[in-house]
C-alpha cells in the first residue's frame, strides 16, 4: 500500500505544476490505486465513479428547480413534480414546489425562496423490460436485458400510462441509491381496437368517433378506424396519431 500512496502522492503533486497533464495523470493513479487489492478504497466510493457522483449532490438555487429534479431535504429524498415561481411584494420572490416523498410516495407542498441553497441529487436512468404486474402487490415487475436481474416498481410510478404497457416493452427507469424514482413509457405504442361506435351521419366536416382500446381506454379516431385495426396513440395525451 506504501507504494501505492507515494504513486499517487506524486501523481497529485505533478499535476499541481502541469495543468495539461493533470486528469491523465490522476486518472492512471486513481486506476492503480483501485486495481490494487489492498487498496482501502477498493469496493468503496472510489472503486465507482457512478456511486462518487450520487453520493456527492450538488449545491443549487431554488429558483433552479424543476419539475423532475430530485432533491434532498431535512434528510429526505423529494422529486419535484410541479414548480411555479410566484412573487410575493415585500417577501421577494418564490417558487411554490410539489414535493413527492420517494419512501412513503405522499406529497406535499412547499415554498422556496428563489435565492434558498438546495442540494439537488444526481440520479440515473436505465432501461428495463416490461415483465408482468404482481397482481398482489400491485408493483410493476421488470427485467434489465443485460444481467436479467428483476426490478420491483411501484404502478403509480408510471401514473395513468401503465395502462399501455406490453409485454417486451422497453421502459425507462430513473433510479437513486438502487431506488426506483420515476418510470416513463414510450411516447408513441401501437394498441388494438375491440370496440367500435357507430359514426354519425356523412358531414363536410371531419368527424371522430370513440372507440375502445384493448387496455381499456377510450380514444376519439377518424370515422374510418373500425374494430380490429391497429392504432398508434400518443400515450402523454392518450391521442390518436395514425393506424
Amino acid at each position: 500500500m506504501g507504494v501505492v500512496a507515494k504513486r499517487l502522492s506524486r501523481a497529485l503533486w505533478s499535476a499541481a505544476f502541469s495543468s495539461s497533464a493533470c486528469a491523465s495523470t490522476i486518472s492512471r493513479a486513481l486506476s492503480t490505486c483501485i486495481q490494487s487489492k489492498n487498496c482501502p478504497y477498493n469496493q468503496s466510493l472510489f472503486a465507482s465513479a457512478w456511486s462518487a457522483t450520487q453520493r456527492r449532490g450538488v449545491k443549487s438555487r431554488g429558483s433552479d428547480l424543476k419539475p423532475g429534479n430530485v432533491i434532498e431535504k431535512k434528510g429526505r429524498i423529494y422529486q419535484v413534480v410541479k414548480a411555479q415561481h410566484t412573487t410575493q411584494g415585500r417577501g421577494g420572490a418564490i417558487i411554490q414546489v410539489e414535493l413527492r416523498d420517494v419512501d412513503s410516495g405522499s406529497k406535499s407542498n412547499e415554498r422556496i425562496r428563489t435565492d434558498e441553497t438546495v442540494e439537488k441529487v444526481f440520479v440515473r436512468e436505465k432501461s428495463f423490460t416490461y415483465l408482468y404486474t404482481d397482481e398482489e402487490t400491485g408493483n410493476i415487475v421488470l427485467m434489465e436485458p443485460e444481467t436479467y436481474e428483476q426490478l420491483d416498481v411501484p404502478k403509480h410510478l408510471f401514473g395513468e400510462c401503465y395502462v399501455y404497457l406490453q409485454d417486451d416493452m422497453e421502459v425507462h427507469v430513473q433510479l437513486y441509491d438502487e431506488r426506483a424514482m420515476s418510470a416513463s413509457i414510450p411516447k408513441r405504442v401501437t394498441c388494438t381496437v375491440v370496440e367500435s361506435e357507430i359514426p354519425m351521419r356523412a358531414s363536410a366536416t371531419p368527424q371522430y368517433k370513440k372507440v375502445l382500446l384493448d387496455n381499456g381506454l377510450t380514444v376519439q379516431v377518424p370515422k374510418h378506424v373500425v374494430e380490429g385495426d391497429r392504432i398508434i396513440v400518443n400515450t402523454t395525451n392518450h391521442s390518436y396519431v395514425s393506424r
